[in-house]
C-alpha cells in the first residue's frame, strides 16, 4: 500500500511505502517528537523533520533528520559503500520516497544528476551567437561535443555522449516538443 503524507509548508506531498510508514509511526522517539507530521519541504527539494531543543545550559541545538537518508539507512538493503554514500531518486522526485525510488550514489553521479543551471533549461548546451554548443564533463574537463542550430538538437547530442560515457549514471535532458 502507498501512503502519502501532507508536508507542513508546502502544498506537495511525500510517497512512502506501508512498512515504512508503519515505522515512522510507531517508533517511540519518532511518535515522542511527532515526526511525521512535522515534515517539511527543504529548500534542496526533499522532505525533512528539524526541530529545535532549549539545552541545559541555555544555548540551542537544531535537530535534522533528512527523510530519504533515515529510510535509505533503516531499510535498503545494498549499503553504502566507500564513494557510493549519498541517497538519490531514481525518478528524481526526492519526495518520492518509495523503497524501490531510492539508492546510494557517489557524488559524482549525484552531480550529474542535479537540475541545470544553462539558460537553454538543458544540461550542457549553452548559447553561442546564433548557434548552441554541447559541452560534457569528463574527468573534470569540458569536452566539445559540437555546434547546432537548435537547443534540442544540441540537447540530444549531449544526451547520446552522456549515455555513451556514463551509461545510466548518465544525466539525460528531457526535451521539450515545440509548438
Amino acid at each position: 500500500m502507498l501512503y502519502k503524507v501532507k508536508l507542513k509548508n508546502a502544498e506537495e506531498e511525500v510517497l512512502l511505502d506501508d512498512k515504512v510508514y508503519e515505522y515512522l509511526t510507531s517508533d517511540p522517539y519518532l511518535v515522542r517528537v511527532d515526526f511525521i507530521n512535522n515534515l517539511r519541504k527543504h529548500s534542496s527539494g526533499c522532505a525533512v523533520f528539524q526541530k529545535t531543543w532549549k539545552r541545559a545550559d541555555g544555548g540551542y541545538k537544531t535537530e535534522t533528520i533528512y527523510l530519504h537518508k533515515l529510510i535509505a539507512e533503516k531499510f535498503l538493503t545494498v549499503a553504502k559503500d566507500g564513494p557510493r554514500n549519498l541517497v538519490g531518486a531514481k525518478n528524481g522526485n526526492k519526495l518520492d520516497c518509495r523503497l524501490d525510488n531510492l539508492l546510494y550514489r557517489s557524488r559524482s553521479v549525484a552531480s550529474r544528476k542535479r537540475k541545470t543551471s544553462s539558460k537553454t533549461g538543458y544540461t550542457g548546451v549553452y548559447k553561442e551567437n546564433n548557434r548552441y554548443r554541447a559541452v560534457i564533463s569528463v574527468d573534470r574537463k569540458s569536452v566539445h561535443i559540437g555546434m547546432f542550430a537548435t537547443a534540442e538538437e544540441a540537447a540530444l547530442a549531449y544526451n547520446k555522449k552522456s549515455r555513451e560515457l556514463y551509461g545510466e549514471d548518465g544525466k539525460i535532458n528531457v526535451i521539450k516538443t515545440q509548438k
